[in-house]
């Protein structure tokens, strides 16, 4: 399969907060920019799937992040309660 992508989704967009919801139906993932200055954080994507694809990316996720720390040692989470600072259902 060949994926392109546009220049404009090429540049990528930075988050430190992502907010994770969900129906019976669909998994709906929220990123957000939380930084020292602004009101309050910024919602900048919102990544709508369904429950199989939300595990497919789970299960890949959870194999980069292992493939990573074994070349770059452990990620650490300091007083964090939930990946990325968020979880609501």
């Amino acid at each position: 399969m060949k994926i392109e992508v546009n220049p404009e989704i090429a540049k990528g967009s930075y988050s430190n907060l992502a907010i994770i919801s969900h129906s019976n139906s669909e998994f709906i993932i929220d990123f957000a920019v939380n930084l020292p200055g602004l009101q309050g954080p910024n919602v900048t994507n919102r990544i709508i799937m369904t429950p199989e694809h939300a595990k497919r990316l789970f299960l890949a996720l959870q194999d980069n992040v292992k493939k990573y720390e074994a070349n770059f040692g452990a990620i650490e989470l300091p007083g964090m309660n939930f990946p990325m600072g968020g979880n609501r259902s």
